[in-house]
């Protein structure tokens, strides 16, 4: 015990000579967290710009473009006069995708010919593509539909058995979670602790690897031992620790109850496998100094271990997707794990028994860490002549 309160206390007098260090930990984390919170604010895309050919100028074709207008994913900025100007303007991003409508569109229609709208878009952009697509869908579907139910009651058939044959079959899709696919509760909600996992393991990294770059571990650990150099480790921990767990809760609340949104889960649940996320990072990011007993090759692996970890995570891309040696590799990943409880409580509303082995993990995790950490700064305590290195 003795050794951590002397490892806190000398760890807050260096923060508070330190200001840069100090920022590091405190107010830079915060405003990463409220950045992102702010990109990801509006929760829908919406009014994404497109461009319209309308090389009919019928009132039909008109008719489209209103209704086009008029959806809420996108929004007609540009009509062109011809596919050349069209294509610059989506080359240069000046819209995201472009919807022709061919020459002779309305009389087609009214034949009882059938044609088509062309949708062009860049499915690189996968989220401004899907939405485009579904919303032009849409539009399209309903004019079509209702200029075929027009004509056929005009022809004697009664509304009800027009739908009926139009859709003898029809699918219904239930949307179990996220129903409105709100991008702030999925993806601003998964980013924010991804981004605090970084901070925590370079955090943790740096305020080990600083110790034996200025050669002063033995200013820190004194005559070592392991239990005394294991409490002065988590001395020295336990300042950044509290204060990204801090952020992470300020974001957590902030996301959920600030804007409105009551999780079907637990909430408290959430909070503490956040808060073990971060002594789970930080001590991995100490236990890689001590091991390497390099702070640039610390700060290197940290960025090697942590920055990839919201890719693997199963969030953008699904697990059950990647090859065995790419999920093996997003299974060792804490984040992997702490992700995964939190949607199972923030949007899924699972049963807290399906998140225990989550928990218990992390905290076996940072035992384990800890423990090693505390290893490898015993055998490098009693090599003074490896302090120094960058």
């Amino acid at each position: 015990m003795n050794s951590i309160v002397k490892s806190l206390t000398r760890e807050s007098r260096r923060l508070g000579a330190s200001p840069w260090d100090l920022a590091m930990v405190t107010w830079v984390p915060l405003l990463a967290v409220a950045l992102m919170w702010w990109v990801f604010s509006a929760g829908l895309p919406r009014h994404l710009p497109v461009g319209v050919v309308d090389a009919d100028q019928s009132s039909l074709s008109r008719q489209l473009v209103r209704m086009l207008d008029a959806t809420p994913g996108l929004r007609v900025t540009r009509h062109h006069a011809n596919h050349a100007e069209a294509e610059r303007a989506l080359r240069n991003v000046q819209v995201y995708a472009v919807i022709t409508v061919p020459r002779d569109f309305a009389r087609t229609v009214k034949e009882g010919h059938a044609t088509q709208v062309t949708l062009l878009h860049n499915a690189q952009l996968g989220t401004h593509s899907g939405v485009l697509q579904r919303d032009v869908r849409a539009v399209v579907g309903t004019l079509s539909a209702g200029i075929e139910m027009a004509a056929r009651n005009r022809r004697g058939e009664r509304a009800q058995a027009v739908h009926v044959s139009m859709e003898p079959i029809h699918t219904q899709m239930v949307a179990l979670f996220n129903v409105s696919s709100n991008y702030e509760q999925f993806l601003g909600a998964a980013l924010i602790p991804a981004l605090l996992h970084i901070l925590a393991m370079t955090a943790g990294a740096w305020a080990v690897g600083r110790e034996l770059r200025d050669r002063t571990v033995g200013e820190w650990l004194g005559s070592g031992g392991l239990p005394n150099i294991a409490g002065a480790l988590i001395g020295k921990l336990a300042l950044p620790w509290a204060s990204l767990t801090l952020v992470g809760l300020l974001a957590l609340v902030g996301i959920t109850w600030g804007r409105g949104w009551h999780p079907p889960g637990n909430l408290w649940w959430v909070a503490a496998a956040l808060a073990l996320l971060m002594a789970v990072s930080l001590m991995a990011g100490a236990a890689l100094a001590g091991i390497t007993r390099s702070l640039r090759t610390a700060l290197s692996g940290t960025g090697f271990f942590a920055a990839p970890a919201f890719a693997f995570s199963g969030v953008a891309f699904p697990l059950a997707g990647m090859p065995g040696s790419a999920r093996a590799w997003a299974e060792a990943m804490p984040f992997t794990h702490y992700i995964r409880l939190q949607i199972e409580q923030l949007q899924m509303g699972a049963p807290l028994a399906t998140s225990v082995s989550t928990m218990v993990a992390l905290m076996i995790a940072t035992a384990v860490l800890w423990l090693v950490g505390a290893l490898a700064l015993s055998v490098a305590h009693r090599s003074p002549h490896t302090w120094g290195s960058r």
